[in-house]
């Protein structure tokens, strides 16, 4: 008996409400250390080759000697094009890959986004393979310009050299398709767009041509004519989407192992094996796969599940072209390997060097304590909109001895006497606090329209517009709020648990897809759990209001553009292109959850600052009628 009215009894007690806001945070701190102790020796795992069919580095390469004239004569022809307009380019370099021996087709494109156009045409031709039956392909790819907008020259070269070279063999038991797009970003969308007939006809023409299943892409960008010295890997796809780890340690074993060449990633130029340069790598790497957007022309064939890399030449060093050529041949053997698809490592990882990952299973928790904190403080606003409110009435007069009401409580077996008032619950009015929640993040589409559907010219100016907006509409929402549908005390508590529960289940479930976009958009929105109206302390609400406007999706936005040294407007329609071309839906994150879950914080803490002269005493006559209608049911 005295153990049930002792469990019993905490729901009164005022020690509970300060545990919520605690495990909050340190769900917080748990979740930020554990990041941090990722780059460690005992928490990362050296990369291994899980499919044994790969064989990386085993054969002997032959690109080399004779085809160093070739791929000089090749290099020439790109040269005198670089002038040209499109159909002169696309013309000459069909005709090469005829004169190779290969079946040659064309597609043109043209998209237009943010009253821009981007017009090109691909270029592609086809290896049969000697030994195959037609149903899978690998792809080699070379944009004519890569992702800096640089003349690909040396990669186009090279490709073509490649596809005269690869002609000659006849070991290949899988087709190859050479492709040579018009830009690193456009051009592949509207091929692979094609290949699996996803693209749109008025945008995108068909194919011509097609082969079997893809089974995997590699990009070569070697946008100058001198020796290198490191190999760049970029692997981040599209929405966060990664290509099966085997591609990525076959690669780097074939550079590292066979050709002897240093491999960098994520712009690390120079890595240490430090501490330092692994969190560094790491947090590169969850920054852009956090921003969603196609980093290379590999990023357009992972979303098809076919697994894509870019090999880019940087630096000035001793290794030439020929040495980049065996190491595509090399990996185009062991890719010719392949019994089935990439299937036995990981799609889900974060790398620190090019030879040291982490898997999701050891990195998940991270944004999932993240993503717990909010659901933790919804929990706690729920259970206490349920309490009834604690008297207002004062008396001088207090008797020697009151009768304060029993009630006996039964279960497993054992019988107790607690107080009426600890088992008294309030009856919820729901209606207000879902409608306003569910009305802000409808509103998010609004952002999410603007952004996607103005144009390049007036981008900026309308970013600039929303953000001074974002300074005031919270006040102007609050006003509206309190002066035409005024909550309660319990109604203010159910709007912030029904926004922070929210919050929380789509983070937790965005983390399995998105890791770094969950966690980061987490991590910006943590202020919320702690930001609750304060009418008895109004100047402590303008300023939390001022420090959660600086948490804001548009000053995050701004601050970033200013230390990227770029302009709002140029991130925004890059981002409408990705909605439009490549199927990017980071901006659905940041328009449709997080802006909603602040602009309700930010509500929540105007509200605090402009009260109505009598909203304390309709509140309170509420909470009155409230308690008469629980009394008259008793009394019933």
């Amino acid at each position: 008996m005295s153990v049930i009215s002792a469990i019993l009894s905490l729901r009164r007690d005022p020690r509970i409400l300060k545990l919520p806001p605690l495990l909050s945070a340190l769900c917080i701190i748990i979740g930020i250390l554990w990041l941090l102790l990722l780059p460690l020796q005992d928490y990362s795992r050296r990369t291994y080759i899980s499919e044994n069919a790969l064989l990386p580095g085993q054969v002997h390469t032959y690109f080399g000697g004779s085809e160093h004239n070739v791929w000089q004569a090749y290099k020439h022809e790109v040269e005198d094009l670089s002038e040209q307009n499109t159909t002169t380019v696309v013309a000459k370099l069909a005709d090469l890959f005829q004169s190779a021996g290969l079946k040659v087709a064309r597609q043109k494109y043209d998209y237009i986004t943010s009253g821009q156009r981007h017009v090109g045409e691909n270029v592609y031709g086809i290896l049969h393979a000697p030994r195959g039956d037609a149903t899978e392909a690998i792809v080699l790819v070379a944009a004519w310009r890569n992702i800096d907008d640089a003349l690909n020259q040396s990669g186009v070269s090279l490709v073509l050299a490649l596809a005269r070279y690869f002609k000659r063999w006849s070991l290949w038991s899988k087709d190859i398709i050479f492709v040579i797009t018009g830009d690193s970003k456009a051009g592949p969308q509207a091929w692979v767009d094609a290949y699996h007939d996803s693209h749109d006809p008025a945008s995108v023409a068909s194919l011509p041509l097609k082969s079997g299943a893809l089974q995997g892409a590699v990009v070569v960008d070697y946008a100058f004519s001198h020796r290198f010295d490191t190999l760049h890997i970029v692997y981040d796809g599209i929405n966060g989407q990664l290509p099966n780890l085997d591609l990525f340690n076959t690669a780097v074993a074939i550079a590292e192992g066979q050709m002897g060449i240093n491999v960098a990633l994520q712009r690390m130029w120079r890595h240490s094996d430090s501490y330092r340069d692994r969190l560094q790598t790491m947090l590169r790497g969850m920054m852009n796969q956090g921003l969603g957007h196609a980093s290379g022309p590999h990023s357009s064939f992972i979303p098809y599940h076919v697994d894509a890399i870019t090999l880019q030449a940087v630096g000035d060093g001793w290794h030439d072209e020929m040495t980049m050529g065996r190491s595509v041949e090399s990996i185009f053997r062991s890719l010719n390997n392949l019994l089935e698809q990439f299937h036995q490592s990981f799609f889900f990882y974060l790398l620190m060097q090019s030879n040291r990952f982490v898997s999701i299973g050891t990195y998940l928790p991270s944004a999932m304590l993240v993503a717990i904190n909010f659901t933790i403080i919804a929990i706690a606003s729920w259970v206490q909109s349920g309490r009834p409110p604690p008297s207002k009435i004062a008396s001088t007069f207090r008797p020697r001895s009151t009768k304060e009401e029993v009630e006996v409580v039964e279960g497993d077996g054992a019988t107790a006497i607690v107080p009426t008032q600890t088992m008294a619950t309030v009856e919820r009015e729901m209606f207000l606090p879902l409608s306003i929640v569910i009305g802000v993040h409808f509103l998010g589409v609004v952002p999410l329209y603007i952004f996607n559907q103005s144009s390049a010219s007036t981008m900026n100016d309308i970013f600039t517009i929303f953000a001074y907006a974002n300074l005031f509409l919270p006040y102007v929402l609050s006003f509206v709020l309190t002066y035409q549908f005024p909550p309660t005390e319990q109604q203010y508590l159910l709007i912030r648990s029904f926004s922070l529960l929210l919050l929380g289940m789509i983070l937790s479930a965005l983390a399995t897809l998105n890791f770094s976009l969950a966690l980061l958009v987490g991590l910006l929105s943590a202020p919320l759990s702690y930001v609750r109206p304060l009418p008895e302390h109004r100047a402590l609400a303008m300023v939390a209001g001022f420090l959660l406007h600086l948490m804001g999706p548009s000053a995050v936005l701004a601050g970033t553009c200013w230390y990227w040294d770029t302009t709002a407007g140029d991130v925004l329609v890059e981002a409408a292109f990705g909605w439009h071309v490549s199927g990017m839906w980071t901006q659905v994150v940041i328009w449709c959850v997080w802006w909603p879950a602040w602009l309700i914080g930010s509500v929540l803490l105007a509200c605090s600052v402009d009260p109505p002269a009598d909203e304390t005493s309709r509140n309170l006559t509420r909470l009155e009628r409230s308690s008469d209608r629980q009394e008259s049911k008793k009394s019933i």
